[in-house]
């Protein structure tokens, strides 16, 4: 029998979370975490590259195993929470969204820069196809206006998603800003509305219940805030407090707790924080997923990662630039030598 529910939390740490340990997760620690997760009774559960099908790259990182193979192991343990996937048009292709509804996929997350919408009806239509629940994820919504907003999320509606997102990559948005967004949806759309925050100016659970508030019903969570930058709206805390709002979402909260501290404390390389890399990624409102990329270049190029994000958001450089980062660095280090040099 299923959970009673008033909203439907995505466990996002097996996606979100690759970003924080490189993209290593291992075959049994995607299966330990997903059954756990299902038992605690998660009910959609994110398994994929953190940048998404097909992210398995030089340019994004390599994921140790093929997310194929994970997928696979998540929907073999799991017997009441749907797995879902994220795909980003240009990274991953209508073949991997084919393979993965084959695994037993049931969400499909198309996943487009806030003002590119345009780029995702394919997929979204394919996924609907395929018979799987289809989200428009809506990423740096802090870089349109509310009225730009919306015109896209119409675009997402129409081409066919159930759900749009509201998605806060660069933990930038302010609980005034999310509520301006979240009630201008649910006012134009007829669809769910979702929210996904990240931790960076500490607003992540701020912000969420901002979104509440407003009347979103799908809300991304991460179990110990395992996910990029300074992680997401930590799901374990979310639920506590969602029971003390007397808002069901049908998560066993002991379990959630056990979970962050037997299996996820395991997996963590180090605890997640507000380091002042994460708080420039959200005062200078860049993706989340930049800081690993900022800080090898830092180090290689001998330039402070601090500068290096600063400048990406001064060019507005969005996810899929990733190889900006370097340029950036290699740019900042010539300036720097100059100035040395005078």
């Amino acid at each position: 029998m299923s959970a009673k529910r008033d909203i439907y939390i995505t466990e996002v740490a097996l996606r979100d979370g690759s970003h924080a340990i490189s993209h290593q997760y291992k075959l049994e620690q995607v299966r330990r975490l997903a059954q756990a997760l299902d038992k605690a009774n998660v009910p959609y559960i994110e398994v994929s590259h953190g940048d998404g099908l097909g992210g398995s790259s030089l340019q994004y990182g390599r994921s140790l195993t093929e997310e194929m193979e994970l997928i696979e192991g998540a929907v073999d343990v799991c017997e009441q929470a749907k797995i879902a996937v994220l795909l980003l048009p240009g990274i991953g292709t209508q073949s991997e969204l084919k393979q993965a509804a084959k695994l037993g996929v049931k969400m499909a997350r198309i996943a487009t820069h806030v003002k590119e919408a345009d780029i995702s009806p394919q997929h979204i239509a394919l996924a609907k196809e395929l018979g799987m629940e289809t989200v428009g994820f809506l990423m740096m919504s802090h870089m349109a206006t509310v009225e730009e907003l919306v015109e896209q999320a119409k675009l997402m509606e129409n081409y066919g998603a159930d759900t749009v997102y509201v998605v806060d990559s660069a933990g930038a948005l302010l609980p005034h800003q999310v509520k301006e967004r979240i009630r201008a949806l649910k006012d134009k759309l007829q669809v769910n509305i979702g929210f996904h925050g990240h931790n960076n100016l500490s607003l992540a659970m701020g912000n969420t219940l901002a979104a509440l508030e407003e009347g979103a019903t799908r809300i991304d969570g991460s179990i110990r805030c395992l996910g990029a930058g300074a992680g997401n709206t930590q799901t374990e805390v979310l639920a506590a407090v969602l029971d003390r709002m007397n808002i069901e979402t049908g998560i066993d909260i002991y379990k959630m707790m056990d979970i962050a501290e037997e299996i996820v404390a395991l997996i963590l390389p180090q605890p997640q924080e507000i380091t002042r890399d994460s708080l420039v990624m959200g005062y200078a409102g860049v993706y989340s997923s930049f800081l690993l990329h900022a800080k090898r270049a830092s180090e290689k190029f001998n330039v402070d990662a601090r500068d290096i994000l600063i400048e990406l958001g001064k060019r507005k450089v969005v996810g899929g630039q990733e190889d900006m980062i370097v340029d950036v660095a290699a740019e900042l280090a010539l300036k720097q030598e100059k100035a040395n040099s005078r």
